[in-house]
């Protein structure tokens, strides 16, 4: 058995720093943003401060998550490692 990773494991491997990766990245984590706006409504219907203070959080989590993919999928350009 060789010890050099297959190609087909090199490209796996590279998948998240692919465009397409990037892009699946972004959103599983927009979708994470869907469970944070349901824990805003329910802070706020239950007028709890912590569990709001809590949600606020996560979604500037969020949103900086974004941003940071956002920015990763400009660097990658046209250096796709799927593509090449």
């Amino acid at each position: 058995m060789s010890s050099k990773p297959s190609k087909t494991l090199t490209k796996a491997k590279g998948f998240k720093k692919s465009k397409t990766g990037t892009y699946l990245s972004i959103g599983t984590t927009a979708f994470g943003a869907l469970s944070t706006l349901k824990q805003v409504k329910k802070a706020r219907a239950e007028h709890d401060t912590l569990k709001l203070v809590d949600a606020v959080v996560s979604a500037a989590a969020i949103v900086t998550g974004i941003a940071i993919l956002v920015r990763e999928l400009k660097r990658i350009g046209d250096d796709d490692v799927l593509l090449g």
